[in-house]
């Protein structure tokens, strides 16, 4: 992890401590100022609200120790950090709404059936504390959502939720005081009853927002995942050059962060730096689809149906260990015929060398059925011995050099210039600079020309190597 990011984490975990901890004092004022109005009022909504309050300081609380547990990072027995912490704060908090509900409920079903009539003051304090509470909870709503929003914390947004409720169960409890109100003004008794359907709809609210809170949370905990995000993963995976196939994307969640799981097939022909670099492409793309992700891709090798028999054929001998070249692929009575030169380790003896060289013909034969003969030359792989090099001036071939790029039709130029002689033997290597838009055909055949240009010049040189380059400023 970068410096960076390690920052970030760091603020962003106190950024979310210190949300957390302002819901939780608005949380402490607004229980406490609600009990005190509701009981010396008698209003069954405001109670209701009360409650509802200490539901909300109750999951403040939780959010505090949520947000606090699921910053750790990563350790010995949690190898996915602590972020399901996160989710497990969101079902007791519904756990909690759904037992408030209940009472709610039952008080407000007793004082609309109930023998009893139950008085309400809709006085000027009860109005007070209802308009505190949704402008606090509108407040707090905003700034938990906010930061939800940002740092992906779904403790912080299950609080935002919470307080976004308040909201609504204020307004709908602000409107029965207003009828309770209304009732005592004009003598309508039916009116007095207001309160308690006014709690009864808190509870419904409440009912409905735990219950998709509750869903929520259960899906994270036991890691389901939206179909459109695997499709997404997949989409972006399948999108880079090189993959052939998606075979398996896995996806969970914990916390604020998303764990990805690929296997992907690529050309088994692949180099293993050409493999890391797929690897690499495919990590960026995932990240991109989905921000932040942590990213672990498996690719599996697998024949492309552009390879051709050259390839299948190195590519099987460097699976067993050895190494083809020299292969040429002709027809012969409607079948075709192989013939290649196979290094094996020199320290082989002729019957273990022979004895790899036909497992590698069987291997061959099962791979491509069409393939009739097969001729393996077996030879012992090259060590090459290190050649010590020095540096010499060869006037003969700069002057040839320049001569030719003096009577070149195309925009050229030379750098780099090398020359060098091993075990007596002169060699030049250089580097051509040529049109960035001129085919790869036209400038291997200038390398070409240059190179027997060279040679007929200069008859001791023994090796060109010739490096072309495109020149962007022409």
């Amino acid at each position: 992890m970068s410096a960076d990011a390690s920052e970030f984490d760091l603020l962003a975990h106190r950024d979310k401590r210190r949300v957390a901890l302002t819901s939780l004092f608005a949380a402490i004022l607004l229980t406490a100022t609600k009990i005190i109005v509701g009981v010396w009022t008698n209003s069954l909504g405001i109670l209701s609200e009360a409650a509802h309050s200490a539901l909300d300081l109750a999951a403040a609380a939780i959010t505090v120790w949520t947000v606090r547990t699921a910053g750790r990072p990563a350790d010995a027995d949690h190898h996915y950090g602590h972020g399901k912490f996160e989710n497990l704060s969101a079902l007791v908090q519904t756990g909690l709404l759904w037992i408030v509900c209940g009472w709610i409920i039952f008080e407000g079903f007793s004082r609309l059936f109930g023998v009893e009539e139950v008085h309400v003051d809709a006085n000027i304090w009860a109005f007070g504390v209802i308009v505190l509470s949704i402008v606090v909870d509108l407040s707090r709503s905003r700034a938990l959502a906010h930061a939800a929003r940002k740092y992906r914390s779904q403790a912080l947004e299950a609080d935002a939720l919470h307080f976004s409720t308040d909201v609504w169960s204020s307004l709908v409890v602000l409107l029965g005081l207003f009828c309770a109100a209304a009732g005592q003004r004009f003598g309508i008794a039916w009116l007095h009853r207001a309160d308690a359907a006014a709690a009864l709809a808190v509870a419904a609210i409440v009912i409905v927002v735990s219950l998709r809170l509750g869903k929520r949370a259960v899906d994270e905990l036991v890691d389901a995942v939206p179909a459109e995000l695997r499709d997404r993963v997949e989409q972006s995976a399948a999108a880079v050059d090189g993959v052939l196939a998606v075979a398996r994307v896995r996806v969970r969640r914990s916390g604020p962060s998303h764990f990805v799981d690929l296997t992907v097939s690529a050309e088994r022909t692949a180099t293993l730096e050409r493999a890391h670099s797929l690897t690499d492409a495919i990590e960026e793309a995932v990240e991109k689809a989905i921000p932040g992700a942590d990213v672990v891709v498996h690719i599996e090798p697998q024949a492309n149906a552009a390879e051709d028999l050259a390839a299948t054929i190195q590519w099987l001998a460097a699976r067993m260990g050895l190494r083809a070249h020299s292969i040429h692929v002709y027809q012969q009575r409607g079948a075709r015929a192989v013939e290649l030169h196979l290094e094996v380790d020199r320290r082989l003896t002729l019957d273990e060398a022979h004895l790899q060289s036909s497992r590698f013909e069987a291997a061959l034969r099962e791979a491509v059925a069409d393939v009739r003969r097969i001729v393996t030359h077996i030879e012992p792989a090259a060590e090459p011995e290190p050649q010590s090099a020095q540096r010499t001036d060869e006037p003969a071939v700069r002057e040839a050099i320049d001569q030719f790029l003096a009577r070149s039709d195309q925009s050229v130029s030379a750098h780099a210039v090398s020359l060098n002689t091993i075990n007596g033997r002169l060699g030049v290597s250089l580097h051509l600079r040529l049109d960035a838009e001129l085919s790869i055909t036209a400038a291997h055949e200038l390398s070409e020309r240059l190179e027997r240009h060279l040679r007929e010049n200069v008859p001791q040189l023994d090796r060109v190597v010739i490096h072309v380059e495109p020149d962007r400023g022409a």
